[in-house]
């Protein structure tokens, strides 16, 4: 039975006993109901009446002896009256009790009531007539008799109607609590029951769910991870969900093991490179200041048949051309004299000539009986594995190379072999050209014996070189003839230059409209950071107030919808700054600050940043520093903490499950250098960040690196984004000297490698700052250094921040806000008047100049800079040029954010600057060092 069914029968059982068990306690109450309701709406309503019929004819009976005896002729009309109403009502209310009663004898009682009662009433009749009539007391009295004979007759039958309503009512009360009794015993029996059959339950699911469980945990602790070459299996013994983990497991065990291979195989290949790479150097430094065939030919034979392991060996060398071609034997290893193989051979001449003329390698490991002994000090043996191979240069094989071996010739020495022999032509060809040079050295001292006897003969020759001189001045015309088509050509040449140096000029200018465009552009995209920041700024404000909870009126929901919006304007102005960083980075002027920072410290930063990333997606977040890491390290902090943020939040944002990883070891420089030039570097850190998440696929993974570029509308749609963060991670990282590649295969997650130098002396062209870049040159200023959340509070703001339960410190303070934008006027006048400041607004300077001439008593100033009219600089300057303002506080505030702009503010007369949009808690900060001074 499978792990989700096991479940779903656990506790369909506790449901159904929990359902039998209130069905019954539903019927029982229903019952009890039923009983108490005939109790208070039936039986007692019932002796009700009967007292209220009792009661009416006791009053009947008062009156009709006061009537008789004692009243006047007023008095006794009045009881007359009634005597007549209380008929009236008896009669209605037997009449009601009629039509309620279900008892057979209740209606017989009721019934003999009704009869005595009529006879009753005739008596009464009487009475009143002989009353009205005055007749004599005799006769009345007689009536009066017969009257309370009747009289007590009915009351005794109304007594026994009324006690049988009550004992009616008795005895439903008595069922009512039987009922109310036997329900609680069903209950105690019911709940013990299932309680017993919900542990009985829980404890089979326990049971069962803990056993496959138990024995996947004893295969995983079984696992030897020093030897991953062999992985234990977990035994899949159902097919629920535990079997699909068990399945996973093994698959996984599957993965490592083949991993695990590749890593050996790999090891291997790498040993094998760095043995051939070894012995080809020994090789080449062998051939340096030879200039002999014959000598390379031995030393060659000598050294090589060793390091191929081989017993016997032969080198062979070309000689002459066409018919007369030939490969002479110069050099042998280990051979007996005459019979150490073949003197010579030409093309096609057995197998070496065959090889030769194929041009081809050839090994041999079925040897004949009787092939060239290996000749030792105790005997001969039979060579195994012969290896034969042509030395080419330029297409044509220039010697040849045999050589036998005890053992088999294995693959690495093969290819040993062919790499020594690659360089070998270029060799030879070289030692033979040096011959051919000394031969020619030779030859040209015999010629100049043979030039001095000759010299005897050019003198003889120079009477017909006279002869010859009138033909050289033929020449010579000829010769004139020639300089004046150059002197043309020169002319020629000139246009061109004149030309060239036009094109100079055109170049010149078009340089100069593209470095005016780029200013245009650095201009629009100031322009664009104010006007995006400007209102960006109210929304901020205004959201952060209305989703405190201590603070804001509005309901949960309403605070969640101000939350909502606060974090969608976070969102846009990271993406504002992205956009600007990434134009700083494409006109090459982004400045990057190299400085010592703490290594040690990183897991720790990162632990602090994530761990709630991870909490909140039910996330394993691992960080592993070897310990060779040194912990002074120096780069630009700001940026290398932004690129390992980036990385951070793609892996969060892009794995629903499993884990993210960051390992942070030092790298080796040759494993670096494949990558990215290594030189200026003191050394080197890898740090990689691995997840678990959707993956990347091999054609996309070139493309994440560029703007605005994500691995496919789908992801975009569903984990949104724009695409600037790798882009600025790679372009950061260039910044820094290193550089960042991906690893990852879709659906089973990513590894991004971030190589990062220590450059302690930092780039020569670091020096070059920002010049044309001023749209995010503030950001360098304002915003904090380190992008992730434990950035540090304003300068003026760390040691001054007060308490949260000290008394508010800006009551009464009065703050004039001067801005021309009416939505920051709004959340700066609320945001501040909630800290108990009065506030006075203006929308230019001279608005703001006026108010302070009118002496408003003002403790600080909020000075917007871009304004009409006035701006904020001559703004400051006019309210430095007074004395009596030379100490009043202007925090200057901006959304252009251009560079220098701080030191233009505080130049101007601003006391501190803050860019848009605000932090409350920063300008908070800022006004409380200057407002309670």
């Amino acid at each position: 039975m499978g792990f989700k069914k096991k479940q779903m029968l656990g506790f369909g059982l506790i449901l159904l006993f929990l359902a039998i068990l209130l069905s019954f306690m539903m019927i029982t109450l229903n019952n009890l109901k039923s009983s108490m309701t005939e109790i208070v709406e039936n039986r007692y309503e019932k002796v009700q009446a009967s007292m209220e019929i009792r009661q009416l004819f006791s009053r009947s009976d008062r009156e009709i002896l006061f009537a008789a005896n004692d009243a006047n002729k007023e008095e006794r009309a009045k009881s007359l009256e009634i005597i007549n109403e209380n008929h009236s009502l008896i009669e209605s209310k037997i009449a009601g009790l009629s039509g309620t009663l279900n008892k057979v004898k209740a209606k017989q009682l009721l019934k003999e009531f009704e009869t005595q009662y009529a006879s009753y009433s005739i008596t009464e009749a009487e009475i009143i007539q002989k009353i009205q009539a005055g007749n004599a007391s005799d006769s009345l009295s007689n009536l009066m008799d017969d009257q309370r004979e009747k009289r007590t007759k009915v009351i005794s039958t109304m007594d026994d109607f009324k006690d049988y309503q009550e004992g009616v009512m008795k005895d439903t009360l008595n069922n009512s609590k039987q009922t109310y009794e036997d329900m609680i015993g069903f209950v105690v029996f019911a709940v013990i029951l299932s309680i017993l059959v919900i542990s009985v339950t829980v404890v089979w699911m326990i049971r069962s769910t803990s056993k496959d469980l138990l024995s996947i945990t004893k295969v995983i602790n079984n696992i030897d991870f020093k030897n991953l070459s062999v992985v234990p299996r977990v035994p899949v013994r159902t097919n629920d969900e535990i079997g699909d983990i068990a399945r996973s497991f093994n698959d996984m065990a599957e993965s490592l093991e083949a991993y695990n291979q590749k890593e050996k195989d790999f090891t291997e290949k790498i040993s094998e490179q760095n043995w051939i790479q070894t012995r080809v150097a020994d090789m080449a430094t062998m051939y340096q200041r030879i200039v002999d065939v014959e000598v390379l030919a031995d030393r060659f034979i000598t050294r090589l048949a060793p390091m191929m392991g081989a017993s016997i060996g032969a080198f062979y060398v070309k000689r002459g051309q066409g018919d007369d071609m030939r490969f002479v034997k110069l050099a042998s290893f280990a051979g007996d004299g005459k019979d150490s193989g073949r003197r010579e051979f030409r093309l096609g001449e057995g197998l070496i000539g065959q090889c030769a003329l194929e041009k081809k390698s050839k090994v041999i490991n079925d040897i004949p009986e009787d092939f060239q002994l290996v000749t030792t000090g105790l005997g001969e043996v039979n060579p195994k594995s012969i290896v034969i191979a042509p030395v080419v240069f330029e297409d044509e094989v220039v010697a040849m190379v045999e050589l036998a071996s005890l053992e088999d010739f294995t693959q690495i020495q093969k290819h040993f072999l062919y790499q020594v022999l690659d360089t070998l032509g270029i060799t030879i060809n070289n030692v033979e050209g040096r011959m051919e040079i000394e031969r020619l050295l030779k030859e040209s001292q015999a010629q100049t014996e043979e030039l001095q006897a000759q010299s005897e003969e050019l003198q003889s020759q120079s009477e017909e070189m006279q002869a010859q001189s009138e033909e050289l001045q033929t020449q010579a015309e000829e010769l004139r003839m020639i300089n004046e088509q150059l002197e043309e050509r020169n002319r020629e040449t000139e246009d061109k230059s004149k030309e060239l140096q036009v094109a100079k000029l055109n170049l010149e200018k078009q340089a100069e409209e593209l470095k005016l465009s780029s200013k245009y552009k650095s201009e629009f995209m100031a322009n664009m950071s104010h006007e995006l920041r400007t209102p960006l700024n109210s929304i901020l404000i205004l959201s952060e107030m209305l989703s405190d909870p201590n603070e804001s009126k509005l309901n949960e929901e309403q605070q969640e919808f101000a939350r909502v919006i606060n974090s969608s304007g976070q969102d846009l102005l990271t993406l504002i700054n992205d956009i600007l960083d990434l134009s700083k980075v494409e006109v090459g002027k982004l400045e990057v600050v190299f400085d010592e920072m703490n290594m040690s410290e990183l897991p720790e930063l990162l632990h602090r940043n994530f761990d709630h990333v991870a909490k909140k997606k039910n996330i394993d977040f691992k960080i592993e520093k070897d310990k060779n890491v040194p912990d002074i390290f120096f780069t630009d902090e700001q940026r290398f903490q932004q690129i390992l943020k980036n990385l951070l939040s793609n892996a969060f944002k892009f794995t629903e499950k499993g884990s993210v990883t960051v390992q942070i070891k030092k790298a080796e420089e040759e494993n670096v250098a494949q990558w990215i030039q290594t030189k200026g570097a003191s050394n080197w850190v890898e740090i990689k960040v691995t997840d678990t998440g959707i993956g990347i696929s091999k054609e996309k993974q070139k493309i994440i690196f560029e703007a605005f570029q994500q691995g496919d509308g789908a992801t975009m749609r569903k984990y949104g984004g724009t695409g600037l963060g790798l882009s600025i991670c790679r372009e950061f990282a260039k910044l820094l000297g290193g550089w960042v590649i991906v690893d990852s295969e879709e659906g089973h997650g990513s590894t991004f490698t971030f190589f990062i130098p220590s450059m302690p002396e930092g780039f020569k062209n670091v020096g070059e700052a920002i010049a044309a870049s001023p749209e995010v040159a503030a950001a360098n200023h304002d915003e904090s250094a380190a992008p992730f959340d434990n950035q540090k509070e304003s300068d003026a703001g760390i040691n001054n921040e007060e308490s949260p339960n000290e008394a508010k410190p800006f009551c009464n303070k009065t703050v004039l806000v001067v801005d021309d934008d009416h939505r920051n006027i709004f959340a700066l006048k609320n945001a501040l008047k909630h800290e108990g400041m009065k506030i006075l607004t203006a929308e230019n300077g001279y608005e703001c100049l006026e108010l302070l001439e009118k002496g408003n008593n003002i403790d600080a100033i909020l000075m917007d800079i871009m304004m009409p009219g006035m701006d904020g600089y001559e703004t400051m300057t006019r309210i430095r040029e007074q004395n009596k303002f030379e100490n009043l506080p202007i925090i200057a505030l901006t959304a252009k954010a251009m560079k220098g702009d701080r030191e233009k503010c505080l130049k101007a007369g601003a006391s501190d600057y803050v860019s848009k949009p605000l932090k409350l808690e920063q300008l908070l900060s800022v006004l409380r060092v200057w407002l309670t001074d």
